[in-house]
């Protein structure tokens, strides 16, 4: 029995000299943390104070975000409704472009027809005096139906 008990002390032995080591690592690791706690202390204190305004900060930040939501809300809908306001009158505005136009064309035509007209019916006659006098009279008819034309569209 001599050898198997010291066969068991020699296991013991050989088992205990790591732990040993381990714990002497271990005690100088408390050390330093014991001379560090102080500083461990003052930043753990400094994380409950940033937690601490964080938390107060977001009732806030939350009510600023509503209030700036609402704001945007606002320009957005007023954005729209102007955009409907010009779509609607840039068709106005097409529309009467496009009664101004037929308006001009037809002011046109009747000027190119009352000139065919009274050239046939002039026939003969190369006065240029009654030729200023019906150019003038000429423009001053399809202004006058320009203007009728204008009016009619108002």
């Amino acid at each position: 029995m001599d050898s198997l008990e010291l066969l068991i002390n020699l296991v013991i032995i050989a088992l205990l000299l790591p732990t040993i080591a381990f714990a002497y690592k271990l005690n100088k690791n408390l050390e330093i943390l014991r001379k560090n706690q102080s500083s461990l202390g003052k930043l753990v204190s400094a994380l409950n104070e940033a937690t601490y305004k964080a938390e107060n900060s977001i009732p806030k930040l939350k009510s600023v975000t509503e209030h700036s939501s609402e704001n945007l809300r606002e320009v957005v809908d007023s954005a729209k409704e102007l955009k409907d306001d010009l779509l609607f009158i840039n068709e106005r505005a097409d529309n009467l472009a496009n009664k101004l136009e037929n308006a001009i064309n037809d002011g046109r035509q009747i000027k190119t027809s009352a000139t065919s007209s009274r050239i046939t019916d002039i026939g003969t006659i190369k006065s240029e005096k009654f030729d200023n006098s019906s150019k003038s009279s000429d423009r001053s008819e399809a202004e006058l139906e320009l203007l009728k034309a204008l009016r009619s569209i108002k």
